[in-house]
């Protein structure tokens, strides 16, 4: 088996290949555009029989790439960019160059044997790009907001607006009545920033509103779990790119980042949180678990018991996170297989 590692840019792709022992075997660079890619691919052909991909999860930059190898039949695997850490510490070759980052890339794959396989686009894709496009909307708009309140903190000092309240209609009419009489710059200012709020909202809404559809459709049973909410299932399905990728719930745990890091030595038995992998996933699976200690007995009671067996509340909020993780992968596979046979959804026993 041989694996080609790439170190992906915008107008280069630097490909490297290596043997089962991490040997450096052949070196290629090509323009990233669709020619290069199939002279990669016809590279890679005429000189290596078994093989297999490797690319640096880069989202836009693989994506193109990734979808060429794809359809091309070929098998290819995405190596998250922390793991490239540890590949390129170990080797002898000092600095980094892009070849020095495709070995990286190549050998950490070698490494982890159980990485995500790459697919064709599908849904998931679509909604990971709208969530995207919504949390990108949501960050212009908090930054409108924290414009806006300087300004009328000037105009009108203590008559701010009530924290988290600039997204609601009557509140931006009853600030629309009270600058429209005043004049100066900063007023002026002002009342062009609580246009741009408002249009930011509206749009935010609407996205809002697409969102929950596309999820009542792609993952009824992920919707259902307790603590999981219309926006936090659209970041899991995006995320995730087809739950099919993984082999297991303990395969998924890893590329989430909830599996603890064992850490101890002699008769000490500890472990430690995981900061690799996907951190979209993992502060989904924490905002459920959090959700879950507030509205959900079942999430409780198991915080207290993990409490009362001697755990602090930290590490007893990660147990119940990599236990949700578990969930999720059962019910996001439940989804999967409900669409591929084209059968309404069973219940889900919570």
């Amino acid at each position: 088996m041989v694996i080609i590692g790439a170190d992906l840019h915008k107008r280069s792709h630097t490909l490297v290949a290596i043997d089962e022992q991490g040997r450096r075997l052949e070196e290629r660079t090509v323009p990233a555009t669709p020619e290069g890619h199939a002279a990669v691919l016809a590279w890679a052909r005429a000189r290596f029989g078994e093989r297999r991909w490797a690319l640096e999860d880069c989202r836009h930059l693989s994506r193109r790439l990734e979808r060429d190898l794809v359809t091309a039949g070929e098998s290819v695997v995405r190596v998250p960019p922390k793991l490239m850490a540890g590949a390129r510490r170990s080797t002898r070759e000092p600095g980094k160059s892009d070849p020095i980052d495709a070995l990286a890339v190549a050998r950490a794959a070698l490494r982890e044997p159980d990485l995500p396989a790459a697919r064709l686009d599908g849904p998931e894709r679509e909604l990971r790009l709208l969530v995207d496009h919504r949390d990108d909307l949501v960050a212009e708009r908090t930054r409108a907001e924290a414009r806006f309140r300087w300004h009328l903190h000037e105009l009108a000092p203590g008559e701010e607006p009530a924290p988290r309240t600039l997204d609601r209609q009557h509140v931006l009419d009853a600030l629309d009545e009270r600058l429209a009489g005043l004049g100066g710059t900063v007023a002026r200012i002002a009342r062009d920033l609580l246009a741009r709020i408002r249009e930011l909202t509206g749009v935010i809404d609407r996205l809002e509103r697409e969102l929950a559809t596309l999820v009542a459709g792609l993952a009824p049973a992920l919707l259902a779990l307790p603590g999981c909410g219309t926006l936090t299932a659209a970041k899991l399905v995006g995320e995730v790119a087809g739950i099919e990728r993984f082999r297991s719930s303990a395969a998924f745990a890893r590329h989430n980042g909830s599996a603890p890091v064992p850490v101890w030595s002699a008769n000490t038995g500890r472990h430690r949180l995981s900061r690799s992998g996907n951190r979209q996933i993992n502060a989904a699976l924490h905002r459920i678990a959090i959700t879950q200690m507030r509205i959900d007995q079942r999430g409780r009671d198991y915080i207290a018991r993990r409490i009362a067996a001697g755990d602090t509340k930290t590490e007893a909020i990660r147990a119940l996170r990599r236990r949700i993780s578990d969930e999720v992968y059962r019910r996001m596979r439940q989804d999967h297989d409900v669409r591929a046979v084209g059968q309404p959804p069973r219940a889900i026993v919570a």
